[in-house]
């Protein structure tokens, strides 16, 4: 695998390598902007070689954005990805070979590690969560619940996972829930101002069958079905008649999905991927280029 040349729509690698860095450095901190260990402890021209690997049977999310950090300090770093981005591995499992700058590799460490091993964890639980879906049409889908500023990472390794991304932010999409159907005075004006305004993907929250109708009546493209377990989701599905997408939505777990995947709605969504992911444990093991130097 390649981990030159990776791109995400939308998202500046460098600068996020950037910014990752000067904030374990301290840049523009009294003292700080660099490495003091590494500086004090290492020979500028000592080199290392490493191997970076899972110690968890984990999905791969992250390797090319793990390079760039190695690369930001050591632009000459040999750099070997041994696994594709998405791929399944067990525990032992190699991922990326390096070669270069002591100093730089050790510098760039952790903040390769925290990325990888947080997107790669959330990829683990999302993969988990599609088979447990089982056979049906349903899609995954994740949600606006993610860490400020790591929105499109943590996006990004849900789809690795197997999900569907929904809604980038609050400009892509109207989503009506129950506080903005109080303000508006029904779920009918809301909707109504929202296709005043020009909106075409008009989501609207709903907790019960009696308000399906309305929903669709007054113009909403896609119903985000609350809180209804699977047999009050199948009736209101039969309700919608395919009128407008359904999503099952809220306190939704590794347990229940493929009950409420297999009622016939359209999507799942899903916020635990994103919110409760548990780091994968990934390591990096370095070894001096020509041993130890006295």
């Amino acid at each position: 695998m390649s981990t030159e040349g990776w791109q995400l729509e939308n998202f500046d690698l460098d600068r996020f390598v950037r910014q990752t860095l000067d904030e374990d450095l301290g840049v523009g901190l009294p003292g700080g902007g660099h490495d003091v260990t590494a500086e004090s402890v290492i020979p500028l021209d000592a080199r290392f070689s490493g191997v970076m690997d899972s110690r968890d049977a984990i999905v791969v999310a992250g390797l090319p954005i793990a390079a760039a950090f190695f690369r930001a300090l050591d632009p000459g770093i040999d750099v070997e990805g041994l696994v594709e981005e998405g791929a399944e591995v067990q525990p032992g499992a190699h991922l990326l070979r390096l070669a270069g700058n002591a100093r730089a590799m050790l510098t760039a460490e952790r903040s390769a590690l925290n990325t990888i091993q947080h997107l790669s964890g959330i990829a683990t639980l999302t993969r988990r969560y599609v088979r447990a879906m089982g056979d049906t049409h349903c899609l995954l889908l994740d949600t606006r619940k993610t860490l400020p500023g790591l929105r499109l990472l943590e996006k990004y390794a849900t789809r690795i996972g197997g999900a569907h991304n929904h809604r980038m932010g609050l400009w892509d999409a109207a989503m009506i829930k129950d506080n903005h159907v109080l303000v508006a005075g029904s779920v009918g004006q809301a909707i109504g101002s929202a296709r005043a305004a020009g909106i075409e993907r008009i989501i609207c929250e709903v907790d019960r069958l009696d308000q399906i109708e309305p929903a669709i009546a007054a113009g909403a493209t896609h119903l985000l079905l609350d809180n209804m377990n699977p047999a009050m989701l199948r009736e209101a599905v039969a309700l919608v008649a395919g009128r407008a997408a359904t999503e099952a939505s809220g306190g939704v777990t590794l347990d229940t999905i493929g009950a409420i995947a297999a009622t016939g709605v359209d999507f799942v969504s899903v916020g635990r991927i994103t919110q409760s992911a548990r780091a994968a444990d990934i390591g990096l093991d370095f070894a001096a280029v020509g041993g130890p130097r006295s």
